[in-house]
């Protein structure tokens, strides 16, 4: 079970019996699995790729980044992993798609246009990343 106490709890105040609580929490897993799914096959091919990463060198709103690299697992809820960005990296400690190619409508099969990661230490930040500069 990937819910806390609480929200377990709060899923059978509502109503929810263990059954039902225990096929959210495995859709809760799928879900995460296919985002880092989505994630990785973002970042596979070569870049250039564009952030809005704050630099301490640098007063741009829009970093390029010549090279990116990411390598993710999960566990439940969890998405983790490590981002290799021009030679330096950092962990990643989440992630998700902010926006897909079409409709902006979920689709199994739509490629992410813009996606954050939640970067952990020397950034400690929530960093969205484009394949095009424009669409940040």
């Amino acid at each position: 079970m990937h819910f806390d106490q609480r929200t377990q709890r709060a899923l059978r105040e509502a109503g929810l019996d263990a059954d039902a609580i225990a096929d959210a929490s495995d859709r809760v897993a799928e879900l995460v699995a296919a985002d880092a799914e989505a994630l990785t096959d973002f970042f596979a091919p070569d870049g250039p790729y564009y952030s809005d990463m704050e630099m301490a060198h640098g007063a741009a709103t829009v970093q390029e980044h010549p090279t990116a690299e990411v390598d993710l697992f999960t566990h439940g809820s969890d998405l983790r992993g490590y981002l290799s960005l021009d030679g330096w990296g950092v962990p990643v400690e989440g992630g998700r798609i902010l926006r897909e190619a079409g409709t902006g409508e979920e689709s199994a099969d739509a490629e992410p246009v813009v996606v954050e990661l939640t970067l952990g230490d020397t950034v400690n930040d929530r960093v969205r990343f484009a394949r095009e500069r424009g669409a940040l």
